[in-house]
């Protein structure tokens, strides 16, 4: 018999708020949390904003010794992941420390160390380069720091499918539960690439905003005046279970991990496939997982980066799926306000998702003023709808083709 995966806990950190409950806070209050940069000088970029996190000190969360050897993205991913053992009641020891996994990815990595590294390797040469460089730069080391930090030992790696990276970790945890492989998964992404090197490599490629003068109106997703997303930083983890788990440790659950779905476009690096094809199957595989109907789905955190191309495809595939039912679906992009965290933007709108149907909440798509004709959805536009919520769906999808959607249930009895 197939287990019953449940997310009994969630820890998150975001340019809206340092922790799950200052986060939600804001959103459903359409505060936004982008802002200009203030970690570097912006003088010569052509993007000077971003969404960084604000008051963060990683000394007094994780200790000197410890933060100065993690990159930030893997500070990031230890202070969501204790705020989620937290909120799971879940204390890791000799009873269960081998049924449990931690899944935690990121996109690019430890890109500040790297930065870094670089520079004093060209103006004081290479014996002055950091020992910890390599451990503090590649992409599994959050994961590998939450496993030392908290003592899980279950299987560890990090899923690596660009901006689809922290939806995919959260189905590829639950595939892991379900085949009880292990009973609990820390799953989720984090991500700290807001430095020179990031923004100008995005700017490159022309993906940015470049509204500097406006920073909090600069991520406007499906409006017909967006010009391409806003980087931002943080860290989502959820912990999933299996049901039998959780009603063993009599704890609160918060939300079924209904379904699960991916796949890839094989089409181009950067850009979806034509009318968001690959996304309209990993949707249908998701509803298929879920083994529920189309007009079953209440509420869809919508990928909505505030690019062009990808507001306008992900409407295609979200009518392709849908059809007529869409319409009675209440569709927001939280990148509105929280901007894109690569990597970890799975991960924090899929704990967003669950929070959504925990209270019965569809947060805004804000700074939509003037929609695109062609994005012609219900998308909750600069104010929060009330609404009872049973499915919520989270789309995920990530340059090299890659798409994910989870769905996710109000707990069944």
């Amino acid at each position: 018999m197939t287990k019953e995966v449940v997310i009994t806990g969630i820890g998150m950190i975001s340019p809206v708020g340092n922790t799950i409950d200052a986060s939600w806070n804001n959103l459903i209050n359409g505060n936004s949390g982008i802002d200009v940069i203030k970690s570097f000088d912006t003088s010569e970029m052509e993007t000077k904003i971003a969404g960084e996190i604000k008051n963060f000190n990683p000394i007094d969360l994780i200790g000197k010794k410890e933060s100065r050897r993690m990159d930030r993205f893997s500070q990031l991913a230890i202070v969501a992941s204790q705020e989620a053992l937290n909120s799971a009641q879940l204390n890791i020891d000799e009873t269960n420390e081998h049924r449990v996994s931690v899944m935690i990815t990121s996109g690019i990595g430890g890109i500040i160390t790297i930065s870094e590294q670089i520079d004093i390797l060209r103006d004081k040469g290479p014996s002055r380069v950091s020992p910890f460089l390599v451990p503090m730069m590649l992409p599994d080391m959050a994961s590998a720091q939450v496993s030392m930090k908290f003592g899980a030992k279950g299987p560890n790696f990090a899923v690596v499918s660009a901006c689809a990276s922290g939806g995919d970790s959260i189905g590829i945890a639950s595939e892991f539960i379900k085949s009880n492989r292990v009973d609990i998964v820390l799953a989720g992404g984090s991500e700290a690439a807001i430095c020179p090197i990031g923004i100008a490599g995005f700017n490159a490629c022309h993906a940015l905003s470049k509204n500097n003068s406006s920073p909090k109106q600069a991520s406007k997703p499906f409006d017909n005046n967006r010009d391409g997303f806003v980087l931002s930083e943080g860290a989502a983890v959820l912990v999933l279970e299996s049901r039998e788990s959780a009603n063993k440790r009599g704890v609160n659950i918060l939300a079924t991990l209904a379904g699960y779905g991916s796949s890839a476009d094989a089409n181009h690096i950067t850009q979806p496939a034509p009318g968001g094809e690959g996304g309209v199957r990993a949707m249908n595989e998701a509803i298929v997982n879920a083994e529920i109907n189309t007009n079953q789905i209440d509420y869809i955190n919508a990928h909505g980066t505030s690019t062009p191309i990808n507001d306008k495809f992900e409407t295609m595939a979200m009518k392709t799926v849908f059809g007529t039912e869409i319409n009675n679906i209440a569709i927001s992009s939280t990148k509105s306000m929280t901007g894109h965290l690569l990597a970890a933007s799975g991960a924090i709108e899929a704990a967003i998702s669950v929070k959504s149907l925990n209270e019965n909440i569809v947060p805004p798509t804000i700074n939509l003023n003037e929609p695109d004709p062609e994005c012609d959805l219900n998308y909750t536009p600069n104010k929060s709808l009330h609404k009872n919520l049973f499915y919520t769906m989270s789309n995920s999808f990530g340059f090299g083709g890659h798409n994910c959607s989870l769905i996710f249930s109000k707990p069944s009895n």
